[in-house]
């Protein structure tokens, strides 16, 4: 495999770097709120599986008693 040299390397992320399509200020505000209402949901969704989980093993704690 051939060396690149630091020059050519920096011009070669450069001309990387130019090729990708950057999101828009909306796009990226939209994927960020996007992301915390799907947070907020499975946060939501693991505390009711893990209240049910504990009254159950609460439950079964009580009659081992």
């Amino acid at each position: 495999m051939a060396k690149t040299s630091p020059l050519e390397f920096i011009q070669q992320v450069r001309n990387e770097t130019a090729k990708v399509t950057w999101p828009t200020r909306r796009e990226t505000v939209m994927t960020g709120v996007m992301v915390v209402i799907m947070t907020t949901i499975l946060a939501l969704f693991f505390l009711g599986v893990d209240s049910i989980l504990q009254a159950i093993v609460s439950a079964l704690l009580k009659l081992a008693q």
